[in-house]
């Protein structure tokens, strides 16, 4: 049975990386905000992917790095600055956002959030559980996101997130369809892999996987795809779902 996530929703997918600021002039816009958010809410994506960090003041916060370094210069975990200072820093670049500020927010969008920490794992549960219908939890991490998983439901949801396998699951399924064995204990429970077409240089996305995770119920979305060409190609090779910093090029491409 399709999860709601996926149910009723444009096919291929497209889903905002981090939200959309390639498309306008506003370099100051940074990922991971709301007005990279709104930027993607007003491309028309339905579905945004996020990450989430918790500050030093246990506020889970949607932030990819675990330092400020790359944005900011400033060699500090994230984990070790306040709410309030990461708040100060974000206001003049789009607006930091709590997990649960961007599902109040923005509550006809479709988010796909990625734990990046086990300090994040338990916390974000009662944040996703009256939204769980239209979440993907997922992690590199198959212990963050089981635990993701579970808190969710300890929360009092409804119904399970939809979920993305981890790099363990993603590993056993490139090497089951290689062999041609059917990866169904695998994928059991999964909703969609989320996978770059290569990784150091050895080809993760192959017609033997897509067919493999297809026979299973099991969506194939691939990352970071920017490229038009390379959009239609996917897509056109049986991938369900292409993760993208341009969703607005995307969104006209597919």
């Amino acid at each position: 049975m399709t999860h709601p996530y996926l149910a009723g929703a444009r096919h291929p997918r497209v889903l905002a990386h981090r939200g959309l600021t390639a498309a306008g002039e506003d370099s100051s816009l940074w990922e991971n905000t709301a007005g990279a958010f709104a930027a993607a809410h007003a491309a028309g994506a339905e579905y945004i992917e996020s990450d989430c960090q918790v500050t030093a003041d246990g506020d889970v916060v949607l932030f990819h790095d675990s330092t400020l370094e790359r944005l900011t210069g400033d060699p500090r975990a994230v984990s070790e600055v306040s709410t309030r200072e990461l708040t100060a820093l974000f206001a003049e670049h789009g607006g930091l956002m709590t997990v649960t500020e961007a599902l109040d927010a923005f509550p006809d969008t479709r988010f796909n959030i990625d734990v990046k920490t086990a300090a994040a794992a338990v916390p974000v549960g009662a944040m996703i559980a009256p939204h769980a219908h239209r979440v993907l939890l997922t992690s590199f991490s198959e212990s963050n996101r089981r635990a993701a998983l579970a808190s969710v439901m300890r929360a009092g949801a409804s119904i399970r997130p939809a979920t993305s396998g981890g790099s363990a699951i993603i590993l056993r399924l490139r090497a089951l369809s290689a062999l041609r064995l059917s990866p169904a204990r695998v994928l059991a429970g999964i909703d969609a892999v989320q996978i770059p077409e290569r990784h150091r240089g050895i080809r993760i996305v192959t017609p033997a996987l897509i067919r493999a995770a297809h026979e299973c119920g099991t969506e194939v979305h691939v990352w970071t795809v920017n490229d038009p060409d390379d959009m239609a190609r996917l897509v056109a090779a049986g991938v369900d779902g292409i993760v993208t910093d341009r969703a607005d090029l995307a969104l006209a491409v597919l």
